[in-house]
């Protein structure tokens, strides 16, 4: 293949063999225009759907047009990449009113890096057939409107959940972008939606948080609330949060799409710690020094260890009442941290024990 005039069909093909051979599932690519989605955005932000994630509306059109965020930018690759475990049970768990229920995603070490790393090389490989060329490689980290994107280039729809749907894959995967200057030929979009008329992620939601179809409140979602959130969680939804600690999954549980969902075949997506079995008092015992060690390179770090206890001291609050669930709270009621405190407090009154 020429560096001075390559066979752009024929690049596009051997990228998507080296990007199946570095174990993504799936590859597409599109133009570096994301249609109607942009407007949309604007009506979410519009309407303060994002909450504390003033992030979401700092770019302008930036995270709207890849060109503004990568000046050259004409492609953009968008690939996804399976990360469910094996089997950790999400029913059963949600349902143990003392286990602790950690978002699947977040189980094993962050995907961030990983995905990164991938594309990286996926790259670096392309650029020892043609020479070297534009790039950037995203993965959940910049400005960029991936699901959006991938639609665009064919990975699936976008579905009532405001998740990325793959119909032969379900929803349970990450995608990475490569943002790019080579003019490769694009992919068909994915424009059919086949939600139908099924609306059980909608009604599923425990805290009321799609505003409609497509439309979430970030404000209301377990996932925002015990990830995003800085300060205390509203009240009045931390009884329907139930035993969920780090995000949540029931959007997608419910989705009768991933029972074509693949379990994973990376081994840093497993889960660590025996996360997918811990039971809630176990983890709010961890001192800090504990957590820093047993969420290295884990998702769960971002959120710090007081923000941990503060979605610890909810589910316990859900849990059932007994000796050992209120001495695990009363344990924690002169921690330093008033966030902390507060959480506990409510907690313990929950269980008619008032300190």
């Amino acid at each position: 293949m020429s560096a001075a005039a390559p066979d752009y069909p024929a690049l596009a093909e051997r990228i998507r063999q080296i990007a199946t051979e570095l174990g993504f599932q799936q590859v597409g690519i599109s133009a570096a225009d994301i249609g109607t989605h942009e407007q949309h955005l604007q009506q979410w932000l519009e309407a303060g759907y994002h909450g504390e994630m003033e992030w979401m509306a700092s770019h302008g059109s930036k995270r709207t047009r890849p060109a503004e965020l990568v000046p050259g930018t004409q492609r953009v690759i968008s690939v996804r990449m399976d990360y469910l475990p094996m089997d950790t049970r999400m029913a059963k768990r949600l349902a143990d009113r003392n286990a602790a229920y950690i978002s699947r995603y977040a189980l094993g070490r962050d995907y961030h890096k990983l995905i990164r790393r991938r594309l990286q090389q996926l790259a670096e490989q392309v650029q020892a057939l043609i020479g070297p060329f534009g790039f950037r490689a995203f993965v959940d980290s910049a400005p960029v409107m991936e699901r959006a994107l991938a639609s665009s280039a064919g990975l699936g729809w976008i579905g009532k959940n405001s998740m990325l749907i793959n119909p032969r894959a379900g929803s349970f995967f990450f995608l990475g972008e490569l943002y790019t200057d080579l003019p490769l030929p694009v992919d068909e979009p994915f424009t059919q939606h086949h939600c139908g008329s099924c609306s059980a992620c909608l009604s599923r939601c425990p805290t009321d948080a799609f505003v409609g179809e497509h439309v979430l409140d970030a404000r209301r979602c377990i996932s925002y609330l015990t990830i995003e959130l800085k300060g205390p969680i509203p009240e009045e939804l931390r009884s329907p949060m139930g035993n969920r600690v780090f995000g949540c999954d029931d959007c997608q549980l419910i989705c009768p799409w991933n029972k074509f969902a693949k379990p994973t075949a990376e081994h840093d997506f497993s889960p660590r710690h025996q996360l997918d079995q811990a039971d809630l008092i176990t983890l709010f015992r961890w001192e800090e020094d504990e957590f820093l060690k047993n969420t290295e390179g884990s998702p769960l770090r971002r959120i710090g260890h007081e923000r941990w206890l503060r979605n610890l001291a909810v589910g316990l609050g859900n849990a059932h009442t007994s000796i050992p669930v209120i001495e695990a709270l009363r344990s924690r009621l002169t921690h330093p941290s008033e966030l902390v405190r507060e959480h506990v407090r409510w907690a313990l009154a929950q269980h008619g024990s008032i300190p």
